[in-house]
């Protein structure tokens, strides 16, 4: 894929402000059911102001900026701002610990953090080093911080063309550290705007698109399909204000692309079970008049009637929640991709997609198993590097330059590829047997009984699941005979899974854990992926008096 100066994204952004000034480019919500509106030419404007700003304090060149921020429309002026300065952002995600965010600014050597929209910045603010200078946003809590909109008011903007060189470092992406201390991978503007394009070719977005971004923006996935999206094709951006008002933030923003993650749209399902039970809607799609009704109601109960494209990724989704949505009439395609790619590798495309694979190749990538069943990926939008880690950098690639992905897949006939699992998560019973936890667990997430699960049993004679049951029956447990009925289910539930699967795959026991799995007590990453050596080291103490019991289901 040859990269032209047209496609970097501070050309993309400096050709909107010029020919679509009045554009509306975000949507803002501020509170109290309020919102701003950022047309092209004020975006960029302000972005402008705040680069003659950060030019100001004489860093050198490429020196690294943080942002601290759930998403909005600030966090991406930051970048703005950043990249126009001639320097390098670094986004922190806003669940972190203070011990996380001070490894984060020393590692990169940070020179300044812009302190954005929070809700735990007195847990972070130790992280971060008292000298070091912040600016906050409007929607930052409470500080006496200089304001991004007072700076602006007052700093001529940086005058004409303030581009970056293709090949410069143009962001750090802090892996979201489900195996430790996360890893600081390096992205140039060409990398970046390779992606962008390319998700344009496959995926056909325009100027009149809707989105919104809710997803953490320190994550390579939401920077390419939102950020670098918004840079290719000049679509609106809708922001989402809090977890109270996200299906209201949906419905204001009614998306025709709209992209989540396994946890997420097994949570949309959930809420659509609490108003019409799962027997209900089942009978009711089976009606020929009635059906269409049904689905449009929930369609646009959920904000999603006007999507024209739905996507899932981050993490492997069960085949029968995608079918579920396609029932629905939303054709709900899988991606793949890392960050060390920034998200660019394979997606499904309508009319080409199969149920359980991540679809074909993206343009312009290569893709290959390594004996050992790794998928190998070589993408026009791979890292540069590990930053500060040439040791691991070349770890991560073969000799003929290909990206080592440490996931495990399969090629069908049609080249569309098959994730089934991590590399490293693959485990030993005492039998002998490898065990691939993750199709085990996608039986399991299938269940609308269940909102995560994992497969252990390294050294047992048999693998076990521990299961955390959805949201509103772990309200419900404490209640003997309610509890009763879900022990039954389950059991049930264990009996479904063990028929499909080999016998040596075949679940001894359920186990209930007592404690939800959450990002605030790490046992999910910021993208709500699990946790597995903190899952294996808090439960494995506890399984062989499980086993020993000799109960289909157990209760923590």
């Amino acid at each position: 894929m040859q990269i032209e100066p047209s496609d970097l994204f501070l050309e993309r952004v400096l050709r909107w402000e010029k020919e679509t000034p009045d554009r509306v480019y975000f949507t803002q919500p501020m509170g109290g059911g309020n919102v701003r509106e950022y047309t092209w030419a004020e975006a960029v404007g302000e972005a402008r102001r705040m680069a003659a700003h950060l030019a100001s304090f004489g860093f050198p060149k490429g020196s690294r900026i943080a942002i601290l921020s759930k998403n909005c429309a600030h966090f991406i002026l930051s970048d703005l701002a950043i990249w126009m300065a001639g320097h390098v952002s670094v986004a922190l995600y806003p669940t972190l610990s203070a011990d996380t965010v001070s490894y984060i600014l020393e590692h990169s050597e940070s020179k300044l953090i812009f302190v954005g929209k929070l809700d735990e910045w007195e847990n972070m603010k130790p992280g971060v080093p008292a000298s070091m200078p912040r600016i906050a946003y409007s929607l930052s809590p409470k500080t006496d911080y200089p304001v991004w909109e007072d700076i602006v008011a007052k700093t001529e903007p940086l005058a004409g063309q303030p581009t970056r060189d293709a090949d410069d470092t143009a962001i750090l992406v802090y892996t979201s550290g489900s195996t430790g201390r996360p890893k600081a991978v390096e992205h140039t503007f060409r990398t970046m705007a390779a992606a962008a394009r390319g998700f344009e070719e496959v995926l056909g977005p325009n100027p009149e698109e809707r989105v919104l971004s809710y997803l953490p923006l320190a994550h390579a996935f939401e920077r390419a399909v939102i950020e670098a999206m918004s840079f290719r094709t000049a679509c609106h951006i809708y922001f989402a204000e809090s977890l109270d008002t996200f299906v209201h933030d949906l419905q204001r923003a009614r998306p025709t692309l709209f992209h989540s993650v396994p946890r997420l749209w097994l949570k949309f399902q959930q809420g659509v079970f609490r108003k019409m039970p799962e027997k209900k809607l089942k009978r009711l799609l089976k009606i020929p008049i009635v059906s269409g009704i049904v689905k449009r109601k929930i369609l646009t109960g959920l904000g999603l009637d006007g999507v024209r494209i739905a996507a899932s990724g981050s993490a492997p989704i069960p085949p029968e929640l995608i079918q579920w949505y396609r029932d629905l009439g939303l054709e709900l395609l899988e991606g793949y991709g890392m960050s060390e790619n920034f998200s660019y590798s394979h997606v499904s495309v309508p009319g080409k997609t199969r149920v359980g694979y991540v679809g074909n190749a993206n343009p312009s990538v290569e893709v290959k198993l390594s004996e050992e069943g790794e998928v190998l990926v070589k993408s026009p939008a791979t890292m540069k590097s590990y930053y500060k880690e040439p040791e691991l950098t070349a770890e991560a690639f073969t000799e003929d330059g290909f990206l080592r992905t440490g996931d495990r897949g399969e090629l069908d006939e049609q080249g569309r590829l098959k994730i089934t699992g991590r590399v490293k998560e693959l485990f030993k019973t005492s039998k002998g047997k490898y065990i691939a936890p993750v199709p085990i667990e996608n039986h399991i997430n299938a269940s609308s009984l269940i909102e995560q699960s994992c497969v252990m049993g390294s050294g047992q004679p048999q693998p076990f699941a521990l299961i955390m049951l959805n949201e509103d029956l772990r309200g419900k447990v404490a209640t003997a005979s309610v509890r009763a009925e879900i022990d039954a289910a389950l059991a049930r539930l264990r009996e479904e899974v063990n028929a499909k699967v080999p016998a040596w795959e075949q679940l001894e026991l359920f186990a209930v854990v007592k404690e939800p799995w959450l990002i605030e007590n790490g046992f999910l990453t910021p993208t709500l992926k699990i946790k597995r050596a903190v899952i294996e080291k808090r439960y494995t103490p506890l399984a062989d008096g499980w086993y020993a019991g000799k109960k289909p289901v157990v209760w923590e």
